[in-house]
């Protein structure tokens, strides 16, 4: 399975399976994971880049370890909507890994989560050096806790629609 839809998720999210959240860099991979309730994204390290396979295999035994139902993975769409080169790549890199995992894959559209990540990390007062470190897995947090956001919205407002069988 390669892309689906956020509102496919909760389908993959049965038996006490986690999210996980990606922000891919050209250097590294953020990584965060959600509590099994879906409420908070948890960054874990970042995975530094050497060449795809290897890559690849260290995440599949991270998502594996960590029991990963699905991951949403930054999209990063240009401002004025439009998909440029980055975005590219990350349609490239889950063309990828769905042929070596059935994991489904969700993008999600990650417009200022590097600058909402770095904005956090300074407000906590984490030196420049730290930050660099830090910062992509505090993206993949960010794109993660806004899939989770989205999920308990679309789950309060299924809760709220009146049964499409009643009478007015």
């Amino acid at each position: 399975m390669a892309v689906i839809t956020i509102e496919q998720l909760p389908a993959r999210l049965v038996d006490g399976r986690t999210l996980a959240g990606l922000d891919l860099g050209d250097k590294t991979i953020g990584v965060a994971v959600s509590d099994r309730g879906f409420s908070f994204a948890h960054p874990r390290p970042v995975i530094v880049r050497k060449k795809f396979s290897l890559d690849a295999a260290m995440l599949l035994a991270l998502l594996e370890k960590e029991n990963v139902g699905a991951v949403a993975i930054g999209l990063p769409i240009n401002m004025d909507g439009s998909e440029g080169p980055r975005a590219q790549k990350s349609r490239a890199f889950v063309r990828n890994m769905a042929q070596l995992s059935n994991l489904p894959f969700v993008f999600w559209d990650e417009r200022l989560s590097t600058v909402a990540a770095e904005r956090t990390l300074i407000e906590m007062d984490f030196s420049r050096a730290k930050r660099a470190g830090k910062i992509d897995s505090a993206a993949a947090a960010f794109i993660l806790q806004g899939v989770l956001d989205r999920l308990q919205s679309l789950d309060a407002a299924a809760r709220t629609e009146p049964d499409s069988w009643s009478a007015p």
